[in-house]
């Protein structure tokens, strides 16, 4: 018997019925050999952590661009926060944590430069639309692995599709992310504002700090803990009422104070009017496409394609294309 048939046994033992077990995935689109160490889960999530995409998620904002201070979130600090809380909720339920961190350390490969704003930038110009969770199965599916895709397995890929929009996904697990996609970012944005002058704990609503804590971590614990108790009631994936509407309440919050219109985000324009700069370039210069993206139009649109280009770029690497293809050199440099 292989590791890998040990470690299925062990899950068919111990998790939940309720649980996606390896052995049930629906599989990948297209068939490989099972390895003799990993489950299909496990596997993935190593698939994810070894691509070039994740790598990238730690020079991509996750809401203040080019923050002065290293203790500010990136876009690869939010994703582990989100993987450590999904993994404590699915261990609690006795789900499948290989799986739920598969997705949670997915979920956002497709994110842009400089956060939402540079996500409702190709918005606005594409004419096919971007939506970054959309964008992150396509990441899995087609541009990684020089245009093959990293051939995850369907459940990572649906939960990965799923976390955030009207979509529920198939599993519990993947139902997971899409909480703790929330319970991470409502609490972290709060926390980042907080160091960087923009709001002071005071100004949290008391009625939302009574019901679900005075600090960052008895908040999270407060919605963890919530939701695991839910779940051994229910067996579903979910909230309480109240955890639930205060939770939404200071996510309306976090957008009136953090996400709308403060100094911080000052700079959201430019990055905004950036982006859309050079996505109207490169539309217009299909051929300036670098050569592994210019392939990928065999299959898909001019204007997908210019949008994969965009979205993949970091923050540095964005500005850095955006000097070079706008920014008039000097003589100097123009004589080397």
């Amino acid at each position: 018997m292989t590791v890998r048939e040990k470690l299925e046994r062990r899950e068919q033992a111990q998790l939940s019925p309720l649980a996606a077990h390896a052995v049930d995935t629906r599989g990948r689109e297209r068939e490989i050999t099972p390895c003799p160490m990993r489950t299909c889960y496990q596997r993935d999530r190593d698939r994810i952590i070894h691509s070039k995409a994740f790598r990238r998620l730690s020079n991509k904002t996750q809401v203040f661009i080019s923050p002065e201070g290293d203790h500010y979130r990136a876009r690869l600090t939010h994703t582990l926060e989100v993987a450590q809380i999904a993994r404590t909720i699915a261990r609690a339920l006795d789900l499948n944590e290989d799986l739920t961190e598969a997705i949670a350390l997915g979920h956002d490969l497709g994110h842009t430069p400089f956060g939402h704003a540079g996500e409702s930038a190709l918005n606005e110009v594409c004419e096919e639309g971007f939506r970054h969770n959309e964008q992150s199965l396509r990441v899995v599916e087609r541009i990684e692995g020089d245009g093959t895709g990293l051939n995850l397995t369907w459940e990572v890929r649906d939960g990965i599709v799923c976390h955030t929009g009207s979509r529920r996904a198939a599993t519990r697990e993947g139902r997971i992310i899409h909480y703790a996609d929330r319970i991470a970012y409502i609490n972290h944005d709060i926390d980042d504002a907080c160091r960087a002058g923009l709001i002071r704990q005071s100004d949290l609503p008391a009625a939302l700090l009574e019901r679900l804590g005075t600090s960052h971590g008895t908040r999270i614990d407060t919605m963890v803990i919530d939701m695991i108790a839910y779940g051994e009631e229910t067996g579903e994936i979910g909230m309480h009422d109240d955890v639930h509407e205060a939770m939404l309440a200071l996510r309306r919050f976090n957008f009136e104070h953090i996400y709308r219109g403060t100094a911080a985000q000052t700079e959201e324009r430019r990055a905004m009017d950036m982006l859309k700069a050079m996505y109207a370039y490169f539309y217009e210069r299909p051929e300036k496409l670098p050569d592994d993206y210019r392939k990928l139009m065999d299959r898909d649109s001019k204007a997908r394609v210019v949008c994969d280009y965009i979205a993949c770029m970091t923050d540095r690497y964005s500005i850095a294309k955006y000097k070079q293809l706008f920014i008039p050199k000097s003589w100097n440099r123009l004589e080397d």
